[in-house]
C-alpha cells in the first residue's frame, strides 16, 4: 500500500474528522429528498414550476433579475464568458493565472469557444485595480474569483472590488463573479450576497462546496443574459430531462446551511490558530477570510503523510486525507470547515495539535 493510501486509510478510521460536512455518499441525496412530497412534479428539460421557484428564490437572494440552474459550474462560466464576448464582438477575457478556467478545464474556453484568456496579477496575489488598469488589450469581460482558492482563499478588500467594478463600467468591460464560494465570504465582508453581486454583471454560485449539495450551479444576471444562457445550456447538453435531484438537494442544503456561514468562518479562524501554534506549520492566509485556507508544512510530502497517519491512530482525529507536494522540502493541504468541526470535542482538538507540535519539533531540530 502506498504512503498516500496509508494516510487516506488512517483518516477513514478516525472517529472525529475536522473538515467538511461528512462523507459524500448516497445518504446526501436520501436526506435531502426524504421530506419532499412524493407527488411533487419534476421539471422537464429545465422547465416547470418547481425549478422556476428555485431559480426565482436564488435570483432574489443574489439581487439579480433572473437566475438559471446549471448541472455544473464549468458549463455555466464558459457560457457566461461566451455571451459577453459575443455581445461585445471581442473574444478576449481576463482572469487570474490560477483561475479554474485556466488550470482545471482542459482549455475548454479556448477550444470550445475560441476565447483567449489574458492573465492578470502574480500567481500568489489577488487581482488589484492596478492590474486591471494596466491591461493593454481590449477585453469583453473580467472574471474575479472570490475567494481565490488556489492561493488559500485570499480576498481583495471590499473597496478594491468597488473600484474595479466602477472602472469596468466606465470602460464598458463586463464583470463576472466566480462565486463558487460566495456564501462563505459574506461574513468577512459583512455584506449581503445582493450587495456583493450588485458590483457584477453576472454571477456564478456553486451548491456542492460550502452548501454541500450533490452538484449544480446557478448563473444569474439580467433577463436578456439569462435568456441567452438558456440557449447555450441547451447547446451544451445541460438540459437533462430532469435536474430535480440536483436542485432539490441544493435547495435543501441551502436552507440548512446558509445561516451557518458565520459559524464556519469563526471556526476556520480558530482552527488556523491551532495550526499556527505548531512548529514549522503555517496557514495561508495567516487568518482565514472564509471557511477555507491552506496548511503548509516545512517538511516533504512523504514524511508528512507518515507523520499524519501515525497522528490519527494516536489521537482519533483526522485533519486531512491527503497532502500535496509544494517543493522538495515543503508540502501543504487545503481545509474547508463545515458541519463536522463543531462535533470534535475541544479536548480532542487540543490533544491532536499538541501531538502535531511535538512531531514537528522533531523535524525542526534535525
Amino acid at each position: 500500500m502506498s504512503e498516500k493510501n496509508v494516510l487516506a486509510e488512517a483518516y477513514k478510521k478516525t472517529p472525529y474528522k475536522v473538515p467538511g460536512h461528512g462523507q459524500r455518499n448516497i445518504q446526501v441525496l436520501k436526506e435531502a429528498i426524504m421530506n419532499i412530497d412524493g407527488e411533487t412534479e419534476s421539471e422537464m428539460y429545465g422547465k416547470g414550476k418547481v425549478i422556476d421557484d428555485f431559480q426565482a428564490k436564488m435570483a432574489e437572494y443574489l439581487g439579480k433579475e433572473t437566475a438559471v440552474f446549471f448541472p455544473s459550474g464549468t458549463m455555466a462560466q464558459q457560457i457566461a464568458l461566451r455571451i459577453w464576448c459575443d455581445q461585445k464582438g471581442i473574444n478576449k477575457v481576463a482572469y487570474h493565472p490560477l483561475s479554474h478556467l485556466e488550470i482545471h478545464e482542459e482549455d475548454g474556453l479556448k477550444t470550445l469557444h475560441h476565447i483567449e484568456s489574458i492573465l492578470l496579477a502574480d500567481k500568489e496575489s489577488v487581482i488589484q485595480l492596478e492590474d486591471v488598469m494596466s491591461l493593454k488589450e481590449e477585453i469583453a469581460c473580467l472574471l474575479l474569483e472570490l475567494p481565490q482558492r488556489e492561493i488559500g482563499g485570499q480576498l481583495p478588500d471590499y473597496k478594491t472590488l468597488e473600484n474595479i467594478s466602477a472602472y469596468c463600467k466606465q470602460k464598458g468591460i463586463k464583470l463576472h463573479l466566480d462565486g463558487a464560494r460566495l456564501f462563505e465570504i459574506l461574513p468577512y465582508y459583512q455584506k449581503s450576497a445582493a450587495e456583493v453581486c450588485a458590483l457584477f454583471d453576472s454571477v456564478y454560485i456553486s451548491f456542492y462546496k460550502g452548501i454541500g449539495g450533490i452538484a449544480g450551479a446557478i448563473l444569474a444576471g439580467d433577463k436578456a443574459f439569462s435568456d441567452e444562457s438558456k440557449i447555450w445550456k441547451r447547446r451544451h447538453g445541460g438540459d437533462l430531462i430532469s435536474l430535480y435531484p440536483y436542485f432539490l438537494s441544493a435547495d435543501y442544503y441551502f436552507n440548512q446551511r446558509i445561516n451557518k456561514m458565520n459559524q464556519y468562518y469563526e471556526e476556520a479562524k480558530e482552527l488556523a490558530s491551532y495550526f499556527n501554534k505548531c512548529h514549522v506549520v503555517s496557514t495561508k492566509p495567516l487568518e482565514p477570510v472564509s471557511n477555507m485556507f491552506h496548511v503548509h508544512f516545512h517538511a516533504p510530502k512523504e514524511e508528512m503523510e507518515i507523520i499524519l497517519a501515525a497522528l490519527y491512530e494516536q489521537s482519533g482525529v483526522g485533519l486531512t486525507s491527503y497532502v500535496r507536494e509544494e517543493a522538495e522540502s515543503t508540502s501543504y493541504f487545503e481545509v474547508s470547515i463545515g458541519d463536522l468541526y463543531s462535533q470534535v470535542p475541544k479536548q480532542e482538538l487540543s490533544k491532536v495539535f499538541n501531538l502535531l507540535n511535538e512531531k514537528m519539533k522533531d523535524i525542526s531540530v534535525r
